[in-house]
């Protein structure tokens, strides 16, 4: 099982097993809610998802048609997101973990809207969109 949380710890959620398609999203949209070069997501099916503490605490943003992005109305750290087109799936933003996912980045996912001055040096597979469902 892996735990993790909010940056000033009002939420707190458990995840059991372990996470694997970890990617780098170089969108527009993470690098906004972030802050940041990119964003790290795992997916996972929402029955897998448990929030133990917090759940008040827990707002959301439809940060597109399809997308809905979870955050702490508190602290306003990015914790999880979800797409309409898959309901029973889930991301978490590794960031927010506590624990050792286990799996590593897979892939760099977005790369055509990367940021300019963001230079991508590691050996992972580059899509410029979304990478392909399996």
């Amino acid at each position: 099982m892996l735990t993790g949380s909010c940056l000033c710890r009002a939420i707190h959620f458990e995840i059991d097993g372990t996470l694997k398609r970890i990617t780098h999203c170089h969108c527009s949209m993470c690098r906004k809610q972030h802050g940041a070069a990119f964003a790290t997501y795992a997916p996972l099916r929402r029955s897998r998802l448990r929030i133990v503490a917090g759940e008040d605490a827990l707002a959301s943003y439809a940060s597109s048609g399809l997308v809905r992005r979870e955050f702490c109305k508190h602290c306003g750290s990015s914790l999880f997101w979800s797409s309409s087109e898959w309901p029973e799936i889930t991301s978490v933003a590794l960031g927010t973990l506590d624990d050792d996912p286990v799996g590593r980045a897979e892939a760099h996912i977005f790369v055509a809207s990367r940021a300019p001055w963001v230079e991508i040096t590691d050996g992972l597979p580059r899509y410029p969109g979304d990478w392909p469902r399996v």
